[in-house]
C-alpha cells in the first residue's frame, strides 16, 4: 500500500537571512517535497519569494505575534493542509516545533544574568514579550498544540517544568544539516584564509549569529582582551552593535554569504550563549570538522563530549574557563587528531534523519486527527 502523501502547512513569522530557523525550515521543506509530500509556507511579507522554492508561499498581513497568529487561524481552514507544523508561537497547530525554545525560560535567564534592576521593571511591561508569552501559554498550557517537537532535552524539560505539558506528547528531534554541503567546503580553506589575511600560525576563532546579547559575544571578546594572544583572531559573522565589541584581533564580517567556506577557514567555533535551544550554527561548525566551544545553556551541548568534540563551559561569563578552552584547542596537532572524531559525531545529524522523523510525527498526528 502506498504511503499517504501529506500536504503540510508550515508557519514562520518574519525572516532573517542569517536565521537558523529559516535555514532549517527550507531544508525540511525541500526534504519533504523530495519525498513526494507538498509544503505551503505561511509567513509575512518580509520573507523574500526567491528564498522559498519548496511550494506555495502565503504572505499574511501581520506586524506582530498576535496579528500573525490571528491571520494564520483565519487562513488555515481554506488551505486544505493535512497537518500544520508551526515554528512560530501561534494559538493552535497540529505540531509545534519549539525551535526557539521556551520564551519564559529565556526571560528568566536574561533577568538573572544580564538585566539591571531598572531594566527588569521595563521588561515586565514589554508588549512583544507579553504577546509571545500569551501564545506560548495557548500552545503549551491550554492544549493548543496537539504534539510538540523539542530540539533538545533541555527544551523538553523546560516545557514540562514551566507548562506541565504531557511528556509523552513531546518528541525530541535534534536539528540536522546537509553534511556533504559543509564537508565539501574544506577545499576552500586555503583560499578563504588568504582572503581573510589569516597567517598559518593564526588561530581563527569563528562566531556566527545575530542577537549578540543572548549569544554572548561580549564574553569571547572579554576573553580576547584578557588573553591578548597575538595568534588569536576572532571572526564575527552576523549583525549587531559593534561599538562595544571592539578589541585587538577582532574582525567583523557582517552577514556572511559564504558560510561553508568561512567554517572551512576557521580553526575553532565559539558560542558562549546565555540561551540557545540547539544552535544550528554549532552543528554546521561540527559538520565542518571544527571543535565547538559553547555552554550548557546551548541544547547542542547534549550531543558532544567535552574535550573530544569541543569544550562545554558551565557559565558563559567565565572568562577564565573560556581562555583555558581556547588554549586547549590552540595546538594544531590536537585539532588534527580530533577532526575525525568530530566528523564522526556530526554524521549522526544529517538533515535526512531529521526530515524522516519529523514526517513520521506529522503522519501520526494527521492519522490521529482523522480517526
Amino acid at each position: 500500500m502506498n504511503e499517504h502523501k501529506l500536504k503540510i502547512g508550515l508557519a514562520r513569522r518574519g525572516f532573517s537571512a542569517s536565521g537558523g530557523a529559516e535555514a532549517y525550515l527550507r531544508r525540511f521543506a525541500e526534504g519533504a517535497v523530495a519525498g513526494g509530500h507538498s509544503a505551503q509556507l505561511f509567513t509575512t511579507a518580509e520573507w523574500p519569494a526567491d528564498h522559498w522554492t519548496a511550494g506555495p508561499r502565503t504572505a499574511l498581513r501581520a506586524s506582530g505575534p498576535i496579528e500573525f497568529a490571528d491571520a494564520l487561524a483565519a487562513a488555515l481552514p481554506a488551505s486544505g493542509c493535512d497537518s500544520v507544523l508551526s515554528l512560530e508561537r501561534v494559538w493552535r497547530c497540529d505540531v509545534f516545533r519549539a525551535g526557539d525554545g521556551v520564551h519564559r525560560a529565556w526571560l528568566e535567564r536574561r533577568r538573572e544574568q544580564t538585566l539591571t534592576p531598572l531594566a527588569r521593571v521595563g521588561a515586565k511591561f514589554n508588549r512583544k514579550h507579553d504577546e509571545i508569552l500569551r501564545l506560548e501559554e495557548s500552545l503549551l498550557a491550554k492544549d493548543g498544540a496537539r504534539r510538540v517537537i523539542a530540539n533538545s532535552q533541555m527544551v523538553k524539560a523546560e516545557i514540562e517544568r514551566i507548562y506541565r505539558y504531557p511528556s509523552d506528547r513531546i518528541d525530541v528531534v535534534y536539528n540536522g544539516v546537509p553534511l556533504e554541503f559543509f564537508a565539501a567546503a574544506w577545499n576552500d580553506r586555503a583560499r578563504k584564509r588568504a582572503e581573510l589575511s589569516l597567517q598559518p600560525n593564526d588561530l581563527a576563532i569563528l562566531f556566527v549569529g545575530s542577537g549578540w546579547e543572548r549569544k554572548g559575544l561580549r564574553f569571547i571578546v572579554d576573553a580576547m582582551r584578557s588573553a591578548a594572544d597575538p595568534r588569536w583572531r576572532l571572526l564575527v559573522a552576523g549583525r549587531g552593535n559593534e561599538r562595544k565589541m571592539h578589541a585587538p584581533g577582532v574582525q567583523f564580517l557582517g552577514v556572511a554569504s559564504d558560510l561553508p567556506a568561512l567554517y572551512a577557514a576557521a580553526d575553532v567555533f565559539v558560542l558562549p550563549t546565555l540561551y540557545d535551544p540547539f544552535s544550528n550554527a554549532s552543528l554546521e561548525a561540527l559538520a565542518s570538522g571544527l571543535p565547538v566551544i559553547t555552554t550548557r545553556a546551548n541544547g547542542f551541548s547534549e550531543v558532544i563530549e567535552d574535550g573530544e568534540h569541543g569544550s562545554v563551559l558551565g557559565e558563559p561569563g567565565d572568562v577564565y574557563a573560556m581562555v583555558a578552552a581556547l588554549q586547549f584547542w590552540t595546538p594544531p596537532e590536537r585539532r588534527t587528531e580530533a577532526r575525525p572524531k568530530i566528523l564522526e559525531r556530526a554524521a549522526r545529524f544529517d538533515i535526512s534523519q531529521n526530515v524522516a522523523r519529523t514526517l513520521e510525527i506529522l503522519r501520526q498526528t494527521a492519522a490521529s486527527a482523522a480517526s
